[in-house]
C-alpha cells in the first residue's frame, strides 16, 4: 500500500461538520464535540498557547453594537435622559 495518491482516493468520510456556535467546520460528528469553540460546552475553548487564536474572537472583532458607543458615553459622564443646550452664536 502506497502514502500517496492511492491512499488520497479512500478519502470520503466527514469526520467533521459545521459548528452551529462558532461556524467552522470543526464539530466532531462522533464526538460531538467543536474542536475549536467546544460547543456544547458552555465555556468558550480557548488556550493561552493559542494567542492568535484569541485575537481572532476577542472583544472588538465583530459589530461591537454596545461598547462602539462607549468612549463617548464615558467622556459625558454617562448622563442619561437630558437635553442638549442650544449653543447661542455671536451675532456681531
Amino acid at each position: 500500500m502506497t502514502k500517496g495518491t492511492t491512499s488520497f482516493g479512500k478519502r470520503h468520510n466527514k469526520s467533521h461538520t459545521t459548528c452551529r456556535r462558532c461556524g467552522k467546520v470543526s464539530f466532531h460528528i462522533q464526538k460531538s464535540k467543536c474542536s475549536s469553540c467546544g460547543y456544547p460546552s458552555k465555556k468558550m475553548r480557548q488556550y493561552n498557547w493559542g494567542q492568535k487564536a484569541k485575537g481572532r474572537r476577542t472583544e472588538g472583532t465583530g459589530r461591537m453594537r454596545y461598547m462602539k458607543t462607549m468612549p463617548r458615553r464615558f467622556k459625558n459622564g454617562f448622563r442619561e435622559g437630558t437635553q442638549a443646550s442650544k449653543k447661542v452664536s455671536k451675532a456681531d
